[in-house]
């Protein structure tokens, strides 16, 4: 009785895992987007026109050190994650209304890959 519950309940498991499949982000992907559309103005060490975005994860929005922010940015309350990101590379006005930053990532694959290729250079 234990054996075909546990055997019904991984087949169950199974099907809903065929049924929606999750698809993983691909931060190898991440870093050439971020190589090539983001590149011109950050870096993960450097300040440029944009801040330096290594230990981007987890960090307030407006701290990295030695970058001039927009009062915007400055004051707002977001802290860089997933979702956070994800909101910032959609509509980067949206998230912070004032913000300098005038650029977007259209595609939710290249935003999930970006910030996978972000989380690996922040170390989490």
């Amino acid at each position: 009785m234990i054996v075909k519950s546990l055997a019904s309940a991984a087949l169950a498991a199974l099907a809903l895992g065929m049924t929606a499949p999750v698809q993983a982000a691909d931060a190898a992907h991440g870093q050439e987007l971020y190589e090539s559309r983001c590149g011109g103005c950050h870096s993960l060490d450097s300040n440029r026109v944009g801040p330096a975005h290594r230990g981007v994860f987890g960090r307030k929005a407006g701290a990295a050190p030695g970058f001039n922010y927009s009062p915007a940015v400055k004051n707002s309350t977001v802290v860089w994650e997933e979702k956070t990101l994800d909101a910032w590379l959609t509509n980067p006005q949206a998230l912070i209304p004032g913000q300098r930053m005038n650029f977007r990532v259209a595609t939710a694959e290249d935003r999930a890959d970006i910030i996978a290729y972000l989380r690996r250079q922040s170390g989490r």
